[in-house]
C-alpha cells in the first residue's frame, strides 16, 4: 500500500502541474451535458405541413383548422398545385403534404365516404412514422366528429355507452425525452473521460521516457496499474457528481432511486472502463495511436448501447456484441436506478457482467504491461 501511495502522490502532482487540463476535464463534460441534452432529442414538435385544398368547402376548412390548432403542425404552404406542394418536400421546406381533392364535401355527403391524400417525407424513418401517426390521429378524430354529428341523434348519442380508456405512463409521466436522455449522456461523458485519460496518461509517459525510470524500480505491475487507475477513478466520480448536480435540477430529472446504489454501480462500471482504457494503452506507443484505437471501439460501443434506440430491436449479432459492451450494461443500470428506483438486486444482471468484464480487462492490462528497462 505504501508503494501505491507514492505512485498516487506522483500522479496527483502531475495533475496539479497541468491545471488547465484539469479544468477542461471538469468543465467540458458539464457544458457538453447541457448542450447535448437539449440537442439530442427525438421529440417531434414542429412539423412543416403543405396543404392543397382543391375543394375549398366548409368541411375542408374544418379539417385544415384541426391541423392549424395542433401544437405539432406548422402550415408553411397553401396552394392549389399538388406538384408545387410535393416540391416543398423535395427542397426540405415541408415534412408532409395533404391534398384535399375536388368535390370532397359533395362525395362525403352523397356517398358517406371520400378520399384524401397525404404524403410524408420518409428520409428519417422515425420522424416519418411519428408524423404519419399524428396526421392519421387528426383525420380519425375529424371522421369521428362527422359520424357523431351526421349519423346519430343527440338523444341517442347522449345515452350511448362507451369505453373510456385512461393512459398512465410510468416513470416518465409527461413523456419528456430529456428525462430519458440525461442519464444516458452522463454515461457517455463519464466513459469518454474514464477510457481516454488513464490510457493517454500512460502512453504519454512512454513518449517522454519517464516510464523507463519507473520500470527499473522494484514497483510491481499491479501497483503501477492501480496507481494509474485510482486518480482518474476519483476524477470520474467528480464528473459524475457534477453532471448529476447540473442535469437533475436543470432538466427536472426525477431521481427515484438511491444515490448509494448509483455510486456503487458507477464504481463497478468505472473499474471496468478504466481497466479497458489501460488495456488499450498497452497496445499503443503514441497518444495518436491510442486515440484512434479508443475512438474505433468507443463509437461502436456508444451507438450500440441503447442511448437513442432500444437494443431489443437490434439483430441477434448486435445483441451478441452487446454482451461485451460495458456501456450497454451501465446505460440500463443508471436509467433503472434514476427513473425506476431499482436497487442492487434489480440491477444484478447488469452489475455482475460489468464486474466480470472489469476483472478480465484489468488482469489483461496487468499481464500486457511489459515492465522492462531499455
Amino acid at each position: 500500500m505504501r508503494t501505491i501511495f507514492f505512485i498516487l502522490q506522483k500522479e496527483f502532482n502531475q495533475i496539479k502541474r497541468n491545471l488547465f487540463m484539469l479544468q477542461l476535464m471538469i468543465i467540458l463534460p458539464v457544458v457538453q451535458l447541457i448542450v447535448l441534452a437539449n440537442a439530442a432529442t427525438m421529440d417531434i414538435k414542429n412539423i412543416n405541413l403543405a396543404i392543397v385544398d382543391r375543394d375549398v368547402s366548409t368541411l375542408s376548412r374544418q379539417l385544415i383548422s384541426k391541423f392549424e390548432g395542433s401544437p405539432f403542425f406548422t402550415i408553411t404552404y397553401r396552394d392549389f398545385s399538388e406538384k408545387e406542394a410535393l416540391n416543398q418536400i423535395l427542397i426540405n421546406e415541408a415534412d408532409a403534404v395533404i391534398v384535399i381533392p375536388e368535390n370532397f364535401q359533395k362525395k362525403l355527403i352523397k356517398n358517406d365516404k371520400a378520399k384524401l391524400q397525404f404524403s410524408v417525407n420518409a428520409i428519417n424513418g422515425m420522424s416519418a412514422g411519428i408524423t404519419n401517426y399524428y396526421i392519421q390521429s387528426i383525420i380519425l378524430d375529424f371522421n369521428k366528429k362527422i359520424i357523431s354529428d351526421w349519423k346519430m341523434p343527440s338523444s341517442e348519442l347522449k345515452n350511448m355507452k362507451s369505453i373510456n380508456v385512461k393512459f398512465q405512463h410510468w416513470y416518465n409521466k409527461e413523456l419528456i425525452f430529456n428525462i430519458f436522455m440525461v442519464p444516458g449522456i452522463l454515461v457517455v461523458l463519464v466513459t469518454i473521460m474514464g477510457m481516454f485519460l488513464p490510457g493517454l496518461n500512460l502512453v504519454r509517459e512512454k513518449e517522454i521516457g519517464t516510464i523507463e525510470q519507473i520500470n527499473v524500480t522494484p514497483i510491481k505491475k499491479y501497483q503501477f496499474i492501480l496507481g494509474k487507475l485510482i486518480p482518474f477513478l476519483i476524477i470520474s466520480f467528480i464528473e459524475l457528481t457534477l453532471g448529476l448536480l447540473v442535469g437533475i435540477p436543470l432538466f427536472s430529472v426525477p431521481v427515484v432511486g438511491s444515490f448509494l446504489v448509483l455510486y456503487g454501480a458507477a464504481l463497478v462500471y468505472l473499474f471496468a472502463v478504466l481497466g479497458f482504457g489501460l488495456l488499450l494503452s498497452t497496445f499503443a506507443n503514441t497518444q495518436q495511436q491510442l486515440m484512434f484505437l479508443a475512438f474505433f471501439v468507443l463509437i461502436i460501443y456508444i451507438l450500440m448501447s441503447g442511448i437513442f434506440t432500444p437494443t431489443e430491436s437490434m439483430p441477434d449479432w448486435g445483441k451478441a456484441i452487446n454482451a461485451i459492451n460495458p456501456i450497454y450494461y451501465f446505460m440500463n443500470a443508471i436509467r433503472m436506478i434514476i427513473l425506476k428506483g431499482a436497487g442492487f438486486y434489480d440491477i444484478r444482471s447488469q452489475i455482475f457482467p460489468l464486474l466480470i468484464y472489469g476483472i478480465i480487462v484489468f488482469s489483461l492490462a496487468i499481464f500486457r504491461y511489459r515492465k522492462t528497462a531499455v
